[in-house]
Parts: structure tokens; sequence; C-alpha cells
């Protein structure tokens, strides 16, 4: 792993012991040895995510401002890993921003901005964008449909923004719009560290200024996010359209997966009404309670 000093620097940098603890986003000490140097100590973090896999679960990325989970009009997106993705967030209080990109792949970006209608409405921040306009006959770009683009930059700017996103939602073209040098920064690392690994998987942050104040962090694929440090009775309230409905619940420790007079099982069973949710989101909560429940116990 490398660390960046503060005039620019960058030192590949050991952990002390065998365990590893540093995580992309992290602020640590280390101490120079040689051309190299050791880290001594992780400082406080403000917060930190988790992904999975089959085997285990490990921390990734810390100390975020923003999530940012770029869903394209095509390949159709994973309603679960946006939720999971969405939830890690909340669980850690970073700000959620969801960006549904190919503005100008018009009859699939509108059937997909449809499906993120309940996100919404559960005050989630959606963007439209498309960063790779069309062009006219005389080979001049052309702008096919109003975007968000320039709002997506400012809500970029002064923050450490972790981006997120499946194959082919143009994750890579954003991030190469904002930091033309990415690819081969990614390069440089990926050949000091002699790694051995594709570049894409690895986590890297990218400054966008100067004065690095704005940093992408560009991770590989749409992993599944690590929720196994959530209680289970907590997950209602990470999810903001089951949240709303909780208190409406007979029962204080409500599963809301079978008791009488539950809120949230009443709002599923009403979809007309104004209030409901969506048997999706429903089944995506009740999945991912019966993961948290076989985690723990």
């Amino acid at each position: 792993m490398w660390v960046e000093t503060p005039d620019g620097r960058r030192v590949i940098c050991h952990p002390r012991g065998k365990k590893r603890q540093t995580v992309v986003g992290d602020r640590v000490l280390w101490q120079s040895s040689e051309d190299e140097g050791t880290i001594e100590k992780v400082l406080p973090r403000s917060n930190l995510l988790y992904r999975q896999d089959e085997i285990r679960t490990k921390s990734f990325a810390a100390n975020l401002d923003q999530v940012v989970i770029l869903l394209g009009a095509e390949p159709e997106f994973s309603e679960s890993q946006l939720a999971r993705a969405l939830i890690a967030a909340e669980a850690e209080k970073i700000r959620p921003l969801i960006v549904l990109n190919k503005r100008d792949l018009t009859p699939l970006f509108e059937r997909s901005w449809q499906r993120l209608e309940p996100y919404r409405a559960m005050g989630y921040t959606v963007l439209a964008t498309a960063f790779k306009p069309r062009h006219a006959a005389d080979g001049a770009a052309t702008d096919p449909e109003p975007t968000d683009n320039e709002a997506l930059a400012q809500a970029l700017q002064g923050k450490t923004s972790l981006i997120l996103g499946p194959s082919g939602a143009g994750k890579s073209t954003l991030i190469n719009r904002w930091v033309p040098q990415a690819h081969v920064l990614t390069q440089e690392i990926s050949s000091a560290l002699n790694s051995g690994k594709h570049t894409t998987t690895s986590t890297t942050l990218y400054w966008m200024d100067a004065a690095k104040t704005t940093a992408l962090i560009d991770s590989p694929g749409f992993q599944e996010f690590g929720l196994h440090h959530i209680a289970p009775m907590q997950l209602a309230q990470l999810m903001p359209d089951i949240a709303a409905q909780a208190g409406e619940c007979k029962f204080y420790n409500c599963s809301h997966l079978h008791e009488p007079g539950c809120g949230v099982l009443h709002a599923v069973q009403h979809p007309g009404s104004e209030a409901a949710i969506s048997a999706t989101r429903f089944k995506i909560y009740s999945d991912l309670f019966a993961e948290l429940s076989q985690t723990r116990y």
C-alpha cells in the first residue's frame, strides 16, 4: 500500500505487524525507513465501509463525505445491490447520491428513471447524466437531453466521494472526465506495489484539484456491501420507506415480518395507498433481515 504525504509524495508503506488495518481514505502516522515506510498508527475514522464475498467481510474505505452510486440506463441495474449500498451509507451517516447515466438512451433511460421513483420519494437525490453526447451530421457534439452533469460536478466539489457502479454504467468515463490522469496514475501505483493484480482490483483515491480539496475514490465493480455489523432490528431504520411506517406498529419490538398490527405490513398490503411500500422493497428488507439474523445467531 502507499501513503501520500502533505507535499504530494507517494511512499510505499507496510503496516506494523501482520494484520492489515489500513484502507483507502485513512489518515495515518508513518515512519520512514530507507526508501519505504512503516504505518505506525491509523488515526480515528469518521466512518468506515465494508464489503463482503463468499468467505469474509473486510473494510475497504474510510473518512467519506458521500457515496456516489452510478447506475446506467443499460445494463439493467440490481435494486438489491442499490439497496445494500444505500443501507451501508445510512448506517455510517454518509450522504448517498444516486446517479442514473446514459440519459441519451431515451427509452431505456425512462424505464430506469421510473424504477428509481420510489427512491426519489424517499428523499434521495437522483441525478440524470450523459457523459457521451451524440454527434450531429457535421461531427459537432450535441446535448441529446437536459442532464445534471453540472449538478454532479458541483456535488463533488470539496468532498471525498466513493464512486460505485456495476460494469457498463460508465464509472471509468466519469472518473476520466474529471481526472484525466487516472489511468496513468493507477498503472504507476500498481507497478510500484508490484502487486501483479489487474488494476481494476484495487481501490484508489484520485485528487480532482491541485489544492487537494476534492477526491474521488474508485472501487472496482459493484461489490456486495458488508452489512454484518448491523443488527437485524436496526435494519428498518436504515430504509426510509420502512422506517416511515415502523412507527405505526402495535408492538415496539416489531420485526415487520409477521406481527399483527404491523404498520409496515399494512403498507405492503395496500399498494394503492400514499404510504405504500413496494413488494420489491419489502422482499429486500425481509431477505436482509434473514441474512443478518443468520450471521449474528
